[in-house]
């Protein structure tokens, strides 16, 4: 009886992985080399004008990316607006009036369909973009594994739940990040992107009026001339994720946190203590073993729940289900 036992939990085991395996097949660097060959071009292309129309959409590219595979995986149920039967991700409180470049996705799979209709899903273009993005400003590069699919469901629900916040602790962000199976080094790695971009006044209020002694004196007089203690909360009012170069993708970000200048109080915990600080420390002063493992971490996010196969549809437009 024992052997028969063993005998089936190898079988059960057996099947388990092949079907991971299947799984991870079906997403490739060439899965639209025969279908539609010039695909990743038309999206470099499309990527790269929008970003010199304005830099800061490289930041909200790669940004836009994570908050979607955090939620339901890279299945771009981010970029499904409201509708009858669906509750937007894009008005959870991590994404309103924050997430941003939606418009330039919709754009770069217009020039897709143009091309190739029908066969690029809209969660390939995001995932190829944030690649495209962060080339764009001088950071590294990586093979996009394709083939995800689209779906036909948003959950604003989880994303309020799962999307890591402006405020939380050091715990409670790993535990975010384990949960979607990145570890505590991706989570660095990946926070890392705060190296370009901007952020809301509301963001950061509370450190730089906390008196605390983990943010430095002066940093914090700089940002409050721009965030006032009340009625900050413009769009406009914005400031620099990286003081010192906002628009360059480099390790700079990793020395600001060491200094006590991080911006958001979910970037500073991570120089607060172990098992984060000495990796801050690490990436401060190795920017090439940062935008290494910037970039593998970008690749295990990508894989994150994917939709493959039969499941998921390829949407015409990426703001609605066909």
């Amino acid at each position: 009886m024992e052997s028969c036992a063993s005998i089936a939990v190898v079988s059960v085991l057996v099947l388990f992985l092949l079907a991971n395996m299947q799984c991870e097949a079906q997403l490739s660097p060439t899965f639209y080399d025969s279908t539609c060959p010039t695909a990743l071009s038309t999206i470099r292309t499309s990527i790269r004008r929008a970003i010199s129309r304005e830099r800061r959409m490289a930041a909200s590219l790669i940004r836009l990316h994570f908050h979607d595979c955090f939620v339901q995986g890279c299945d771009a149920s981010i970029l499904l607006e409201e509708s009858s039967n669906i509750q937007s991700e894009q008005s959870a409180l991590p994404n309103l009036d924050s997430a941003r470049g939606y418009g330039v996705i919709e754009a770069a799979k217009g020039e897709v369909e143009k091309i190739c209709p029908g066969v690029v899903s809209c969660a390939d273009i995001l995932a190829t973009a944030a690649r495209d993005a962060s080339v764009a400003v001088g950071g590294p590069t990586w093979q996009v594994k394709l083939g995800r699919r689209d779906s036909t469901t948003a959950n604003k629900a989880q994303a309020n739940r799962d999307l890591p916040g402006f405020f939380e602790g050091l715990d409670a962000l790993i535990g975010k990040f384990s949960a979607k199976g990145l570890s505590a080094r991706d989570m660095v790695a990946l926070s890392g992107s705060h190296t370009l971009g901007q952020a809301q006044c509301f963001t950061f209020r509370q450190r730089i009026y906390s008196n605390g002694t983990d943010i430095d004196g002066g940093f914090a007089s700089t940002r409050r001339r721009q965030c006032p203690r009340t009625d900050g909360d413009r769009n406009g009012n914005l400031a620099p994720l990286d003081l010192v170069t906002p628009n360059s993708f480099d390790n700079n970000y990793f020395k600001n946190l060491i200094r006590k200048k991080g911006l958001l109080q979910s970037d500073q915990v991570l120089f607060s203590r172990e098992p984060t600080a000495s990796i801050v420390n690490e990436y401060s002063n190795n920017p090439r073993t940062f935008a290494s493992d910037f970039a593998s971490s970008m690749v295990k996010m990508g894989d994150i729940e994917p939709l493959t196969g039969q499941n998921g549809i390829i949407r015409r437009i990426c703001s609605a289900v066909n």
